[in-house]
């Protein structure tokens, strides 16, 4: 289950991140500014958004297996016409309807994750599992690098940008239904709390909840869900913030080559890898599970990172431009596994928790909305300064969000 969630999360991000190197090439093609490349960015993450939050209350009810392998084939299958498209109107509606596949990635990985792991290893074992998202952007990176290269040597088309992932996602596809299962019960086996003899901090008060009530009670009224929502929302400011407008801000303003830019960009994600799997780590061991303390940190020395690249990246300062984006890809991945995850099934019950990683998806991917077209309308007005002043911002909210569930998550 834990490898075949993990391959099939990574190849998910195959068809989700390999836009973003590949955004100056449409913006020539196209002859697009970068209010309209905001938009495309904002679309797709308002479609997932709504997507995430839908597919984290279906998820709940759904089968594992069927609902992660139909939404990576039916986005994959996307990919495969993509790059041939000449109208922006025609590249803004299918990138937002994968977007809408790609909703059904996570909800049943975290309705996996609570039904197979014991709370008391899930930091750890999350993060792991959640570094999926940060090996397939790293490994996407890589591959559209090379593409890259072997178009500019006139190899190959750039459109293989889109048609390559797309081949692996529908083979992908096709290994899911092989490997997953659904719950353990499914197949005779206890619920692993049992197993473990491990209790999880929430529990239900009655085994004859309806699935409304168990919603009604632990997710939609309950305010450690909205806390850490609003939290992500921030979170994803940061992420994608820094992530996806990284290309743009090296290549147009600091006028690093192409190529460069592109490798740079693979730093981030390669670093978020330890990163996450570290926190993780850091709050099975020294907290108990809990995940505010290494959050708190996490964010800090972020905060401190963000203002690092842009005063001291650029084409004569190759070292601490590498530097500076390993530490924001190291920091980032840490709070945004635990908050939207880790932290959420802290504080609901697991007959919830694909509702409640849906609903901090939600608004994770509202806050990735104001990172396309928010960001770069305050980079419009008042310069790149502005749009990294706003991510560092955000760290700050996010650390003074956090607090306010130091209570809950201890279990007092």
């Amino acid at each position: 289950m834990f490898i075949g969630m993990y391959i099939g999360y990574t190849i998910f991000y195959f068809t989700r991140k390999n836009i973003s190197p590949a955004l100056p090439l449409i913006s020539e093609k196209l002859n697009i500014d970068i209010i309209e490349l905001g938009i495309l960015s904002s679309v797709f993450y308002v479609v997932y958004g709504i997507g995430k939050f839908i597919s984290g209350l279906l998820a709940d009810r759904a089968n594992i297996r069927t609902f992660m392998a139909l939404g990576l084939f039916a986005a994959s299958i996307i990919h495969l016409f993509m790059g041939y498209l000449n109208s922006l109107y025609l590249i803004v509606f299918f990138w937002g309807l994968n977007g809408a596949f790609q909703s059904m990635g996570f909800p049943p990985i975290a309705k996996g994750v609570v039904h197979w792991i014991s709370p008391k290893e899930r930091a750890t074992k999350w993060t792991i599992l959640s570094s999926s998202h940060t090996a397939g952007t790293f490994g996407i990176g890589l591959l559209v690098a090379g593409i890259l290269n072997l178009y500019n040597k006139g190899i190959l088309g750039w459109e293989a940008v889109f048609y390559v992932p797309g081949i692996l996602g529908c083979i992908t596809a096709f290994f899911l239904l092989i490997v997953l299962r659904d719950r353990p019960v499914s197949l005779g086996l206890p619920p692993i709390e049992e197993y473990k003899k491990d209790k999880p901090v929430v529990e239900l008060t009655k085994s004859t909840m309806s699935h409304w009530q168990i919603l009604k009670k632990y997710l939609f009224t309950n305010r450690e869900i909205w806390i850490l929502s609003f939290a992500n929302m921030f979170i994803y400011i940061i992420r994608f913030g820094t992530l996806d407008w990284a290309t743009i801000f090296l290549y147009d303003v600091k006028g690093i080559d192409q190529v460069s830019v592109a490798m740079f960009w693979t730093l981030m994600p390669l670093a978020g890898i330890p990163g996450g799997i570290v926190a993780g780590y850091l709050a099975d061991r020294y907290w108990n599970g809990r995940c505010v303390p290494i959050n708190v940190i996490y964010l800090s020395l972020l905060a401190l990172s963000i203002v690092g690249f842009y005063f001291y990246s650029g084409p004569d300062s190759i070292f601490f431009t590498g530097i500076f984006l390993l530490l924001i890809g190291f920091l980032i991945d840490g709070p945004q596994n635990l908050i939207s995850g880790v932290q959420a099934s802290r504080v609901t019950v697991k007959e919830a928790i694909s509702g409640a990683c849906g609903m901090t998806g939600f608004f994770g991917y509202v806050g990735a909305t104001f990172s396309g077209i928010g960001l770069a309308k305050i980079t419009q007005v008042f310069g790149w300064s502005g749009m990294y002043a706003t991510c560092v911002l955000s760290a700050i909210i996010c650390i003074l969000l956090v607090l306010l569930t130091w209570k809950k998550e201890k279990g007092t």
